[in-house]
């Protein structure tokens, strides 16, 4: 059934990802990687150039990876019983995995090798990031776990339900960002006042249990206070 709006739409954007992360192991390992590169670019002398760029990287293979599963879907529709012409189009969907892949592994070599070289002099001011910086990895890797976390119970759809709230989890890791860099006790209550008023919709919509946003707000809070406390 086509969407009837851009809510809809968006929601099927998502299934489509949790689809992907829940039935292909390598789309799993995709997210893995993509969280410890993002992890790894807080611990090394990055540049916001080199930032971007593995972001791209990133989000190529990921791309690339969906893509392929579409296409494997679409020709599994089309032809149950082994056919050599599907197999080609089969083939050529993972080569182009495989080229987005090794691209990323050569900018991540690239970029990283030569921080990870100069490691030597470490030090834990060394460590330290911009705010922003770490508020948006924060965030990716929220939405990273969200993703993880809803694929592997299989409860729900991305934005009607499900096990933990992504909603509270992406509006308590932007409170606490906020709280931690601000540090003005009336723009911190006004984020928190936000956070909860985005978490008690999802119970008045009937879309979220209590246990499913409470799981969300505690998620998005340890993962930002985290990355928070080693990195600024």
């Amino acid at each position: 059934m086509k969407p009837k709006n851009w809510f809809e739409g968006l929601n099927c954007a998502i299934e489509g990802i949790l689809y992907a992360a829940k039935t292909q192991k390598h789309m799993k390992v995709h997210f893995l990687v993509a969280v410890l590169v993002l992890l790894l670019s807080l611990f090394l002398d990055v540049s916001r150039t080199e930032f971007v760029l593995l972001i791209v990287s990133i989000t190529l293979v990921l791309f690339a990876e969906i893509v392929n599963t579409a296409i494997e879907v679409t020709i599994d529709l089309i032809h149950e019983e082994y056919h050599p012409l599907a197999k080609i189009i089969k083939d050529l969907a993972a080569g182009g995995v495989l080229i987005a892949s090794v691209g990323a592994i050569v900018m991540g070599y690239t970029i990283l090798s030569g921080p990870v070289l100069g490691y030597a002099g470490f030090s834990f001011e060394y460590l330290k990031r911009s705010p922003a910086q770490v508020t948006l990895i924060a965030l990716i890797l929220v939405v990273v776990a969200v993703v993880l976390m809803k694929s592997h119970l299989g409860k729900g759809t991305p934005l009607h339900g499900g096990m933990p709230s992504g909603h509270s989890a992406l509006a308590f890791s932007a409170w606490t960002a906020v709280s931690l860099i601000v540090k003005e006790p009336f723009v911190i209550l006004l984020t928190l006042a936000l956070a909860l008023m985005v978490s008690h919709s999802r119970l008045l919509l009937g879309i979220h249990k209590k246990r499913e946003v409470v799981a969300g707000a505690l998620l998005g809070f340890l993962i930002t206070l985290f990355l928070f406390q080693l990195f600024v």
